[in-house]
């Protein structure tokens, strides 16, 4: 994509706390990130937070030529790049926020994803929203889906082992910030904000 460096960077000045690193995603980060994921299975791919677009087209590369990819984004300038950019009938961008993905979905007539992929700075979001959104996400996935997040710290960790029972971790030093990666699976039956049980 042209000029995405430059989006990335003024998104990035603009809202730190949703972009999390002005440089896209190095190219050994994302075959790192991807290599685990069982394509042939998937349908339905999310990703939240696109930006400039080094994972989307990744993930298209590889998606089945039947699959979806909803890709939620909160800066309008990287969703309308995302559009002017790529024609795959596949990519079905939208402007909003992760916690309000089972809504995205539901607007776009898709079911539960096989796949959620994030890049949100988790350390960088207030306590509740980062729980709401990993809440949101566990309800979005089918039973036996896959989380793949990378992550500058560490913060979401327990976010994850309190909603998956599987958990990988490694880590890609190419890449600026270095970051820690992580695919869980095994969707716990956890307690949800207000109190009410999810329904697995």
């Amino acid at each position: 994509m042209k000029h995405t460096g430059w989006v990335a960077a003024t998104e990035f000045v603009r809202r730190p706390s949703m972009v999390g690193s002005a440089f896209p995603a190095t190219a050994r980060m994302v075959r790192h990130m991807l290599a685990p994921i069982n394509w042939s299975d998937i349908r339905l791919f999310v990703e939240y937070g696109p930006g400039s677009g080094r994972f989307t087209f990744a993930i298209l590369e590889r998606l089945p030529g039947d699959a979806k990819l909803l890709a939620v984004e909160t800066g309008e300038a990287f969703v309308t790049k995302l559009r002017q950019t790529c024609q795959d009938p596949r990519l079905i961008p939208v402007e909003g926020s992760a916690r309000d993905v089972r809504r995205h979905l539901r607007d776009k007539g898709l079911g539960q994803a096989d796949c959620i992929l994030s890049g949100l700075p988790f350390s960088m979001l207030d306590k509740d929203e980062a729980e709401m959104i990993m809440f949101e996400t566990s309800m979005a996935l089918k039973p036996n889906g896959l989380i793949a997040a990378y992550q500058m710290r560490t913060a979401i960790r327990p976010l994850i082992d309190r909603h998956f029972t599987k958990v990988r971790h490694g880590f890609e030093w190419w890449n600026i910030p270095p970051c820690h990666l992580y695919w869980a699976s095994g969707l716990r039956n956890v307690e949800s904000l207000n109190g009410e049980r999810l329904p697995r």
